[in-house]
């Protein structure tokens, strides 16, 4: 007959062995390891194989809403000499504009750098130039470098097509092309013409206008010297009547020297309260148009965003793409998410481009807070971020000791269920010869005999004759499990904990590395946790006999080392500092009169010298 499955048990009559409590939180944790260790590689797995069509999804999109395949490994027209334009005068038409190849425009503020090309009158580079109070860059990209939030790998140079089926890198248009769903007039045409050029006086901002004699287009960007928000507006006309326009960045965006980006497609829609995301997987099968009443809508990375905020109450459309192109951290095509945006036939526009920082998202709409997403544990994230983030601001200036502080905090507001379960586990160890009497009973009986229930009832009655509880050894690991996932959320979202320093550690959010020459990075943090780790469980009251578990609870604090190795800096230290607390209240514990009292209520039974029972 065949073996029964899910649990059951055989003809033998043998129960199947019971995988320990420790077990199974051993079990827990490598799980969750796992889910954390691999959770940022899912979405290339998901769409590491490339669309059949150049572009990715937009192969599908329907007639007049051009994809990736728009300008394909096209190169843009080159510069034409420079013509004056002769005066048009028959009705309905206009002057032409000159054809005038100008060098890139730097617009400087106190927080941007960004260059302005008149080659379609788009952004070419928009790099974030924030300084600390000690003059540091803020924000950096991954290779060091002051952050670029424009992928410049999307647009020209353009390599020529392979033969198929083999698939070069995409080419795409430079953020604030435009795209006309009706193709009235070509985008192609429009995103790659020469415009006129006037920068405003003050030097923050800049007007773009363009004329063929019939398409008339103007875009205007205009920012403040220090502040986050700027102004963008375009306006198309075609023989004087105004032509429905969207305003698009493609390509991707943030920090694109990261060897997997994060970036996706969000907007708010306030008929149903929500914060909508799109990532490039969502619309593989081609370009997902939205529409509605929507507080703002753009693009984002896990730390900053760029979205744009209409004026007043009017519908928005908004079109999430799925590009397929190079990062200068992959050579490789990879998905990246694209999106266009359009309020009415003339656009105008707030713009924000910046850190996800909570408290200036609030500052500029309340509804932009929720850009940063805690996830389904922010019940407990966003408070212990708003915890931390006070620490910081108003007492020690330093988000290293700020975490330090307030996991102190947490462990002595647990430390009243901690102490029970400390009597508890006491209590279990002064029981230790009681049990040693029940194994003794049972010695020759297997695991799989039916009668080792009774054994493990006989133990279950004794424990529940002293009011001890046998899972109270991973009572500790538990409680931490809720703050661990909320620590480790506020590190991967939160762009305050980005670049932040403590001590030794060049960034919090990031794993730490000290490099030793030629033997690479040493990463102290996750090698004192083991110490500790190691140190914890040999203060800690050990009621169980088994060898084999023994045995395998001693590597329990290596297994946890590898899992922390790769970990945020800051989640090592969150861990480290709840092992040193841990370790003072039971050093104090094993000290108290309760703990004596505890182990003294359980009083070791007497042998008979004849037959060694009780």
């Amino acid at each position: 007959m065949a073996d029964p499955v899910n649990g059951g048990n055989d003809n033998s009559g043998k129960s199947p062995k019971e995988m320990s409590m420790e077990v199974r939180l051993l079990l827990a944790f490598l799980l969750m390891g796992a889910v954390m260790f691999f959770t940022p590689y899912l979405p290339f797995f998901k769409n590491a194989k490339p669309p059949a069509t150049q572009g990715g999804g937009d192969a599908a999109a329907p007639a007049g809403t051009p994809g990736q395949t728009a300008t394909p490994n096209t190169p843009p027209p080159a510069a034409p000499p420079a013509t004056t334009a002769a005066t048009i005068t028959t009705p309905g038409t206009y002057p032409k504009t000159p054809e005038k190849v100008l060098p890139n425009l730097v617009v400087q503020t106190d927080l941007y750098k960004i260059t302005f090309s008149n080659h379609g009158a788009t952004v070419r580079s928009w790099q974030l130039i924030a300084k600390d109070a000690k003059g540091r860059l803020k924000y950096r990209g991954n290779d060091g470098k002051p952050l670029d939030l424009v992928n410049p790998a999307a647009g020209p140079p353009c390599a020529p097509a392979p033969a198929p089926p083999a698939q070069g890198p995409a080419c795409l248009t430079f953020p604030f092309s435009l795209h006309f769903p009706t193709q009235q007039p070509s985008g192609d045409r429009i995103n790659w013409a020469w415009f006129e050029e006037t920068p405003d006086p003050d030097g923050l901002g800049v007007a773009y206008d363009f004329s063929d004699g019939h398409t008339k287009v103007h875009k205007a960007f205009h920012f403040a010297k220090n502040s986050y928000l700027s102004q963008v507006e375009t306006e198309v006309t075609v023989d004087g009547k105004p032509s429905p326009h969207m305003i698009e960045w493609r390509g991707g965006f943030g920090d694109m020297t990261l060897s997997v980006p994060s970036d996706k497609t969000v907007y708010f829609d306030v008929a149903n309260n929500k914060l909508v995301e799109k990532t490039a997987g969502d619309v593989k099968n081609g370009p997902l148009t939205a529409g509605g009443n929507y507080s703002f809508a753009g693009l984002a990375d896990s730390y900053f965003a760029a979205v744009f905020l209409p004026e007043g109450t009017g519908a928005l459309q908004f079109i999430t793409y799925a590009d397929t192109v190079r990062t200068p951290a992959n050579e490789k095509p990879m998905p990246s998410s694209g999106a266009a945006i359009s309020g009415a036939e003339e656009n105008r526009f707030e713009l924000f481009v910046g850190p996800k920082d909570v408290d200036l998202l609030k500052s500029i709409n309340p509804k932009l807070e929720q850009v940063v997403e805690f996830g389904w544990l922010s019940i407990l994230a966003k408070p212990l971020f708003l915890i931390v983030n006070w620490f910081n601001d108003r007492a020690v200036h330093n988000f290293g000791w700020a975490i330090v502080l307030v996991t102190v905090a947490i462990n002595f507001v647990l430390f009243p269920l901690k102490f029970s379960n400390m009597k508890s586990m006491r209590k279990m160890q002064a029981l230790k010869p009681h049990i040693d009497l029940i194994n003794a009973k049972y010695k020759n009986i297997k695991v799989t005999d039916p009668k080792s229930a009774e054994k493990n009832q006989e133990v279950m009655d004794l424990y529940k004759q002293h009011g001890v509880n046998p899972m109270g050894g991973c009572f500790p690991m538990l409680l931490q499990l809720p703050f661990f996932f909320a620590f480790y959320k506020v590190f991967t979202v939160s762009v305050e904990m980005r670049g932040a320093p403590w001590l030794w550690v060049a960034d919090l959010s990031q794993p730490e590395d000290i490099m030793l020459g030629p033997i690479g990075p040493l990463r102290l943090l996750p090698i004192i946790m083991i110490a500790t780790q190691f140190y914890m469980q040999k203060m800690t009251p050990q009621a169980n006999t088994d060898p084999s578990q023994q045995k395998m609870m001693m590597f329990m604090p290596l297994i946890f080392g590898f899992m922390f190795y790769k970990f945020p800096s800051g989640l090592v230290l969150y861990y480290l500092t709840s092992n040193l607390v841990q370790m003072a209240q039971q050093w104090f514990f094993n000290r108290t009169e309760t703990a004596i009292e505890a182990a003294r209520s359980v009083a070791p039974p007497k042998q008979n010298k004849k037959n060694g029972r009780k």
